[in-house]
């Protein structure tokens, strides 16, 4: 009979799911009785004679692993939309099909990045701290002033499914100018014209294709807030680096909601610290988790949370059943209905 691991326990509805079907004589289920990651020596030994991998971002997928686990492996399933921790093209040359999450966590990610961006740009965590402190003091005139959405020119770099959302999402605060860059130049047809609209100028009201595709160094230059939501990949690991960070403005706001390892954290430091840029907010980071003495924390102009975009209860149950769906028709030899291509 078949074995599955799942290597994290999931949402109450997925477990289900999984232990029916075991219950059922489907297969044998080996779940990790734990909400956190799985230990790399216990994943290698469980892995071994498995036909499925149900896993999440913690677990590295490399030949080592497909090595332990011998050749009647099958599919591994994901429950996340990034794959850079798994070795498609080694697993699609071992005829290992790989699943992913894509669709279900574009709103909750969305929704996220933007309140990044305005407890970034509006300076929330400093302001909340100094009631709690004590540090609310007498009003002046410039004290905790942030900086403005409205009438401002947003960069996105990267505008697949979450950056449209984030652009859509954005339209309502009337941003002067929205500028993405990224592979796709006809990347605006996934913003939905029909919600967008735009103050012009003149006062009119504008829904006419708004994005406009531009190369990144100008994007950066021109840009009051520089969004991130690019997929982790060899071009873009650390993309943004000291030279990348001299370009912005020194009044710029920088937000990352897409992978940790397209930014170089030291040289993000140095821009924090000497001005280059005024203020970053993060949900991902590397590693992760990000170490408490990391310097990055130690600035009050940047937020750092920990890698939260996809989290709600709503979102994180449709990601686990998605990536059931996926095992399920891995193990059966079916083509998985979310899968990665090498």
């Amino acid at each position: 009979m078949q074995r599955i691991l799942v290597t994290r326990q999931l949402t109450e509805p997925a477990m289900a799911l999984l232990r029916s079907g075991a219950a059922e004589g489907k297969y044998i289920l080996d779940e990790w009785a734990s909400s956190g990651p799985m230990p790399r020596p216990e994943l290698l030994r469980r892995a071994a004679g498995a036909s499925g991998l149900l896993i999440t971002l913690s677990d590295k997928i490399n030949g080592e692993l497909l090595d332990a686990a011998g050749p009647q492996l099958k599919v591994v399933s994901t429950v996340s939309v990034g794959y850079d921790h798994v070795g498609v093209h080694e697993c699609t040359a071992r005829g290992v099909q790989v699943g992913n999450t894509p669709d279900v966590l574009t709103d909750a990610t969305a929704d996220l990045t933007v309140s990044l961006l305005l407890s970034t740009a509006r300076l929330l965590p400093t302001a909340a701290a100094c009631v709690k402190n004590g540090r609310w003091g007498p009003w002046h005139i410039t004290w905790m002033c942030g900086a403005d959405i409205s009438g401002s020119t947003v960069g996105i770099v990267g505008l697949g499914r979450i950056g449209a959302a984030v652009a859509r999402r954005l339209a309502g605060f009337n941003i002067g100018k929205l500028l993405y860059s990224g592979r796709n130049p006809a990347a605006q047809a996934l913003v939905n014209h029909a919600t967008v609209r735009f103050v012009n100028d003149d006062g009119s009201i504008s829904s006419s294709p708004i994005p406009q595709h531009t190369p990144l160094e100008q994007l950066l230059r021109e840009s009051d807030f520089v969004i991130a939501t690019c997929a982790l990949t060899d071009d873009t690991k650390l993309m943004f680096n000291k030279e990348r960070f001299a370009l912005m403005k020194p009044t710029a706001t920088f937000v990352n909601s897409a992978r940790g390892g397209i930014v170089d954290q030291d040289a993000l430091y140095e821009a924090l610290t000497t001005g280059r840029i005024a203020r970053a907010g993060l949900d991902v980071t590397s590693p992760e988790p990000l170490s408490p003495q990391h310097p990055l924390l130690t600035l009050d102009n940047c937020l750092v949370l920990p890698h939260i975009g996809s989290a709600t209860f709503n979102t994180r149950n449709a990601m686990c059943m998605r990536a059931v769906q996926n095992l399920y028709a891995g193990i059966a030899g079916q083509a998985v209905p979310f899968g990665v291509q090498a």
